[in-house]
């Protein structure tokens, strides 16, 4: 798939894409990471720090994993799990575990009042939208003051004398395991060009203090391929 293309264009590719290989899904992030997604996301909801009686966005929920993770740790809390996947949203409802709220969704006009959430936290999603800036002030939008920003997402790691390895594992293992798992070796393919052409750690620092969040951090795992971001919305 190729970013350059049209927004609207690009919108639909990803949509039609994430809809073809929801069924495998979680086991592909789990074979790709090596299980380490799973602790990625016990990270992201403690980031929260969420009233026990909280709402909470999971944005580009895809089929829940943040959202059913939130709900453990958090199970007093109103949690809606929100994508505009069809087909990732069918096979969150399938899932095992916590049954959740889910809304259909566009990221970048989130249909939810301005100030209702004490926390949104994405997996995987910032990379994937066509206007990452409309992206992060809707979701500054709709938090409350005071309120708490969490994203998980790949970033370009570092050149180091991991690279090679890394770079194998992305251009060669990831799509083998995708096509092998879900018959769509293209998507697959979209994942390491989505990471190389995404901005790095430290820029989407600046996009978030741009957006108009204050105290924004962050911290790199898995050999500098992923980061977790956090923000909170002035009070």
């Amino acid at each position: 798939m190729n970013p350059t293309v049209n927004p609207e264009e690009r919108a639909r590719a990803v949509q039609d894409m994430f809809g073809r290989i929801a069924p495998r899904y979680d086991l592909m992030n789990r074979l790709m990471t090596g299980g380490m997604d799973v602790r990625l996301r016990k990270i992201v909801i403690r980031k929260t720090d969420l009233p026990s009686d909280g709402h909470l966005l999971d944005l580009g929920a895809g089929t829940g994993d943040l959202a059913a993770e939130a709900v453990r740790q958090y199970p007093q809390a109103h949690i809606t799990a929100a994508d505009f996947t069809l087909g990732m949203m069918q096979a969150g409802q399938k899932r095992p575990g916590p049954k959740l709220d889910f809304s259909a969704a566009d990221a970048l006009h989130i249909p939810f009042e301005s100030n209702v959430f004490d926390a949104v936290v994405s997996g995987f999603l910032l990379r994937n939208v066509v206007d990452l800036d409309q992206a992060l002030r809707d979701q500054w939008r709709v938090l409350k003051p005071g309120g708490v920003f969490v994203s998980l997402d790949t970033t370009k790691p570092k050149k180091s004398l991991l690279s090679p390895f890394i770079n194998f594992h992305m251009h060669r293992v990831i799509p083998f395991l995708g096509n092998l798992l879900t018959g769509d070796r293209d998507a697959y393919v979209y994942l390491p060009e989505t990471t190389e052409n995404f901005l790095s750690a430290e820029a989407l620092a600046e996009h978030l203090t741009a957006a108009g969040f204050e105290q924004v951090n962050f911290k790199r795992y898995m050999f500098n391929t992923v980061a977790i971001h956090w923000a909170i919305k002035p009070a």
